[in-house]
């Protein structure tokens, strides 16, 4: 049955820019597609601001924005150092803090947006928690 039902939402399923449905898509999307996926992940990177305000005490949220990116492996950071997209004072501090480097924009353009970024331990994908449901394995967990 789960075959039957995963073979009719593969061949009906459009994929749209308004309906992001699998991660292949996502894939195709992020910049320098052929890099992001042999050496990191494709993201979906979200950009928001919050406004917070003490007296009264409130937290505003303003309409964020998406768009494809991608995350790096630590041992693959020599891709941007290559490119002279980062310093060796860059790489240093961010190894320093167990981070790694994420990017929008094509490597290839003039201005790629190159940040170090940290995994967050917290958080969880709960997608995978489910009952029946087949988690990632762990190797692929860490960058």
């Amino acid at each position: 049955m789960g075959i039957g039902i995963g073979i009719a939402f593969s061949s009906t399923t459009t994929l749209t820019p308004s309906n992001v449905a699998s991660r292949e898509f996502i894939d195709t999307r992020a910049p320098n597609p052929e890099i992001c996926v042999q050496y990191g992940a494709s993201a979906m990177v979200m950009d928001a601001r919050l406004f917070v305000t003490l007296n009264p005490f409130n937290v505003y949220v303003a309409q964020p924005s998406m768009r494809p990116g991608c995350v790096l492996r630590q041992n693959n950071w020599a891709i941007l150092e290559q490119r002279k997209l980062v310093t060796s004072e860059q790489v240093r501090e961010c190894k320093n803090r167990l981070n790694t480097f994420g990017f929008t924009g094509s490597l290839d353009s003039e201005k790629p947006d190159i940040r170090c970024i940290y995994q967050n331990e917290a958080a969880q994908n709960f997608f995978t928690s489910q009952p029946g449901a087949v988690g990632s394995p762990q190797d692929t967990d860490r960058f």
